[in-house]
């Protein structure tokens, strides 16, 4: 009998899995709120704003192709009636053809492999329309940025079962594996030189690690590939290693030796989701389960060490059910990025260098009021997902 992963997070933790139940229903009650009938399509962000007569509210922002189809992604887990209330009445399934129609249209290579890898996934029968879309705006020989690199992997890992992708899975995987930089476990930030200026091309994100080793643990699963597998366990494993105290994900790595450059902002998707759906589909392809840094990194969203006042409890909390939302991160609130810019700077020449004094000079103690869909979407993928779908 499989085990869901709701379940499994029962039997560990039954707070967790209350908090978990808790997050997964914020996320169906605010991603309406987030949906524009008029255009049909998500907005980029939900964010607090003061009016000129000093009320403050949420506004609306933007239009996101790659949030929408991430959207779709998550919530295809849902029964169909509780889709339909997301995306203005269509099921995920016919939001995700809506996203294929207008493909010709989608300039982006993230964005095109988003709206492929849905396909795959709702067993769109346009899916060799849209990776041949893909396939247009992947180059050949041009570098990437990682993480639109990892999507189409996973896009392609999806579809191999349906359409004859071997050539470009082949390329595709070989590319991921290639960007790494000697021994190091750690994704760049981009695939070879060119997206990234040369001074900062050390510096690699969080989601740099997460979305490829992501792809890779599904790519074996989709049919055998050790190689693959054994990098995915070793990037998922250096950065649990690193994972913060309080179950902190960190944001920039030294791509080169596995290192933290700079730890905030810390990023309620990723200890809700991001780190969750690239953990479990790890484990459950085969690779080491890192559960334990799962729950841990969870319980980050309520106790939020950066925050609590002298009782422990923070001042602030990133949950928010009056408003629908999750706020977004938490951060130094430093001018212009300062301490991300001067640790990567230094970091190019001296690795280790960590500027200590920074980090009483700027605490994170700072909140950013935003909400944006695809937390939501990655949210419902990470914990109603799993191979019992």
């Amino acid at each position: 009998m499989t085990t869901t992963r709701l379940g499994a997070l029962a039997e560990e933790d039954p707070k967790l899995h209350a908090l978990a139940q808790r997050l997964l229903g914020l996320a169906e009650a605010g991603l309406p709120a987030m949906y524009l009938p008029e255009a049909e399509t998500f907005v980029f962000t939900r964010a607090g704003a003061v009016s000129p007569e000093g009320t403050r509210r949420l506004e609306l922002r933007g239009t996101s192709t790659r949030y929408a189809a991430i959207t779709a992604l998550g919530a295809r887990f849902l029964p169909e009636e509780r889709q339909r209330a997301l995306f203005g009445g269509r099921s995920a399934e016919e939001f995700t053809g809506l996203l294929v129609e207008r493909l010709p249209g989608v300039v982006n290579l993230g964005d095109a492999a988003l709206i492929a890898w849905a396909a795959a996934e709702t067993g769109h029968p346009k899916l060799s329309d849209a990776l041949g879309r893909v396939a247009a705006l992947d180059q050949s020989g041009r570098p990437q940025y990682t993480v639109e690199a990892a999507w189409v992997l996973s896009a392609l890992a999806a579809a191999r079962a349906v359409v004859d992708v071997e050539d470009r899975l082949t390329a595709a995987r070989d590319r991921l594996l290639a960007a790494r930089t000697g021994n190091s476990p750690l994704f760049p930030h981009a695939t070879g030189p060119g997206p990234v200026p040369g001074y900062r091309a050390h510096v690699a994100c969080f989601a740099d690690q997460t979305y490829p080793l992501q792809a890779l643990a599904r790519l074996h699963a989709s049919g055998d590939d050790p190689e693959a597998l054994a990098a995915a366990d070793a990037c998922a494993a250096r950065i649990v290693d690193l994972q913060g105290d309080g179950g902190q994900w960190w944001w920039h790595y030294d791509a080169r030796e596995g290192g933290v450059i700079e730890g905030y902002p810390v990023y309620s998707v990723h200890q809700h989701a991001m780190a969750p759906t690239a953990l479990f589909d790890l484990a459950e392809a085969g690779g080491t389960d890192f559960g334990t840094a799962i729950r841990r990194g969870l319980r980050w969203m309520t106790e939020v060490p950066e925050l609590a006042g002298p009782t422990g409890t923070p001042r602030e909390p990133m949950i928010r059910e009056d408003l629908g939302i999750t706020w977004r991160k938490v951060y130094r609130g430093d001018p212009k990025k300062a301490v991300r810019a001067a640790r990567g700077l230094t970091t190019r020449v001296a690795p280790h260098a960590r500027l200590a004094p920074l980090d009483l000079l700027f605490r994170p103690r700072a909140v950013d009021r935003e909400c944006r869909p695809y937390e939501f979407g990655w949210m419902l993928f990470a914990w109603l997902g799993g191979p019992q779908r």
